[in-house]
């Protein structure tokens, strides 16, 4: 079996390296300013955890490899301005949004996409850095050198955020996994709810829609599409060439994690439909020092990245399962008070999603 190098050694290429180790499957995560001849990338099939690289001596050898799957999409999609351009094309719903050129086109704006305008950097931009909420009157709070630089989109009023993970085999044949439910806070991802059977309708919606994508572009392994519900329909908010946070719980509430997924894709290993069998609950941890006393709970996965703690910073999620729903809520009502304040939305918010669903 071939390695896999992944561009990108940060939490999401660790996961992948850990999911080959069972497989026989050696995956090399690399950074960008990595010494070439130290990376053994010339028999290797290549794969990123990132969309956007810097130029460098390892980027610039790999970047004619025939083995680096996707490597003509990437730039494509990490940009926000040709990712909706290709939604546009492809007749796929999102809201209405434009490149924002200069200031002189806020009345515009404001008139075509209504008084709540959501702007961002066309790359770059995550986890709610380079995004700007803006009313008529704030249009100061942007920084001047955002125009041109960024797109803008209506506010929609949603009532509620899903996630589709997918993967496409190099034939063309796709797998899903169920729609996630996710809540953001300041524009990051907190809590992701899982169900082994999602709205059928929703379902079927963005099923359709990430095939469309994936296969319009021709696109190999796991790919990510968030979207608002709005009414019975969803509007696409971004899409994410790789594996993706609101996927973290399939590593423990699924037959194959996104990440396995994913490699089977890329290396032409079988690539049958995951089984989800029970609810899942993955918590993300921002900014928080690891306590393992979360595991005196039998239903607790911690999977902690070993990344320095600072604030706003993903450095690991805690993912829990279990086929009785009230069992899994009484679980999270144990973890809340072994988390700090800013958690406790979020635990909230996932217990009523099991009650509800």
């Amino acid at each position: 079996m071939k390695p896999v190098c992944v561009l990108g050694n940060g939490q999401l290429g660790r996961m992948l390296r850990q999911a080959g180790e069972p497989l026989g499957i050696t995956v090399y995560p690399v950074g960008p300013d990595a010494d070439p001849q130290a990376v053994p990338w010339r028999q290797a099939v290549i794969t990123a955890e990132i969309e956007r690289w810097p130029e460098t001596a390892l980027t610039r050898e790999i970047a004619g490899h025939n083995g680096f799957v996707n490597r003509d999409i990437f730039p494509r999609l990490a940009d926000r301005l040709t990712q909706k351009q290709l939604l546009d094309e492809l007749g796929l719903a999102t809201a209405p949004w434009q490149l924002l050129a200069n200031a002189g086109e806020w009345p515009g704006v404001f008139s075509r996409l209504g008084e709540l305008a959501i702007v961002k950097r066309r790359t770059g931009g995550y986890d709610g850095r380079g995004q700007w909420r803006i009313r008529p009157g704030g249009e100061g709070e942007l920084p001047a050198d955002a125009y041109g630089e960024c797109i803008v989109e209506q506010g929609i009023n949603f009532s509620g955020e899903v996630s589709l993970v997918g993967a496409r085999a190099h034939d063309g044949h796709c797998v899903f996994y169920p729609l996630t439910h996710n809540l953001h806070e300041e524009g990051i991802l907190r809590t992701s709810v899982a169900f082994p059977l999602a709205d059928p309708g929703l379902q079927q919606q963005a099923e359709s829609m990430l095939s469309a994508i994936m296969n319009a572009l021709g696109y190999v392994g796991v790919m990510a599409m968030e979207c608002f519900i709005v009414g019975d329909r969803l509007l696409i908010n971004e899409l994410a060439p790789r594996v993706h946070n609101s996927g973290h719980w399939t590593q423990n509430g699924a037959s194959i994690s996104q990440f396995e997924l994913h490699l089977r894709a890329v290396l032409g290993l079988a690539l049958p439909v995951p089984v989800v069998s029970t609810p899942s609950v993955m918590v993300n941890l921002i900014g928080t020092d690891v306590n393992y006393d979360w595991l005196n709970d039998a239903l607790v996965h911690l999977h902690w990245y070993e990344k320095e703690v600072r604030p706003a910073r993903k450095v690991g999620h805690l993912n829990l399962t279990h086929p009785d729903r009230a069992t899994l809520t009484h679980s999270l009502s144990t973890l809340a008070p072994q988390l700090p304040p800013e958690y406790q939305s979020g635990i909230r918010w996932a217990q009523e999603r099991l009650k509800a669903c």
